[in-house]
């Protein structure tokens, strides 16, 4: 009798368990096919406080903890506009919460190519917000991050995607070229065409902006 009730207390643990995992994978996916469709300040951050709701509730999960991150840090680069400089009161508190967000999902998830690709989201945004005093400090901590993110995994096309980004915005005299972008951008393409995600709400975003870089440049 003993083992009996013991078995139906176990199967209800696994249900239980298993209802909470379906429930939370799908709040993940209809999230998740959300990301790119965001654009302003208010969306992205509304977002990313859904992310890290989701993660508070789960706790031992990366992904959401990186999409609020990201979603975090989109928010930043949506809010300068493209604006370079005067921006550190703005963008320095998103950056410092998207850096809280990106370091919780590494304490679970280490040695994680995309989580040093929103590292390295994370050290532009900085570097953006006063670039003439902190290009120093903060260039060369994105270009370790990228680095990093491409060690861990080579085919990760977000990676060429951001190299080609940085290509195309420098200025020629100190780096850039838009015919090296191009290269990138169309390397993070093919990469894009046989990149396989882990699961359904690991990261797959950039491709739609490959594409958009790629027909800016003649």
């Amino acid at each position: 009798m003993k083992k009996i009730a013991l078995f139906v207390i176990s199967s209800f643990i696994v249900a239980k368990s298993f209802a909470q995992s379906e429930k939370y994978l799908k709040a993940m996916e209809a999230k998740v096919a959300i990301v790119e469709t965001m654009r302003s300040p208010d969306e992205l951050r509304d977002l990313a406080n859904t992310f890290e709701r989701i993660a508070d509730a789960e706790k031992n999960q990366w992904q959401p903890y990186y999409y609020a991150a990201l979603a975090q840090v989109n928010s930043g680069y949506a809010l300068s506009n493209g604006q370079m400089g005067g921006l550190a009161d703005k963008l320095d508190p998103i950056a410092d919460k998207a850096e809280e967000l990106i370091n919780k999902a590494e304490a679970l998830s280490k040695d994680n190519s995309e989580i040093f690709i929103v590292k390295k989201m994370i050290a532009t945004l900085r570097m953006m917000a006063d670039p003439q005093n902190r290009y120093m400090q903060y260039g060369p901590k994105a270009q370790q991050a990228l680095d990093a993110a491409k060690k861990l995994d080579p085919n990760n096309p977000r990676v060429y995607l951001l190299e080609g980004q940085d290509k195309f915005f420098t200025p020629e005299q100190f780096g850039g070229s838009k015919t090296v972008a191009k290269q990138l951008f169309e390397t993070a393409l093919g990469k894009f065409e046989t990149f396989k995600p882990a699961s359904s709400i690991d990261p797959t975003w950039g491709k739609g902006t490959t594409q958009y870089f790629l027909s800016q440049i003649k």
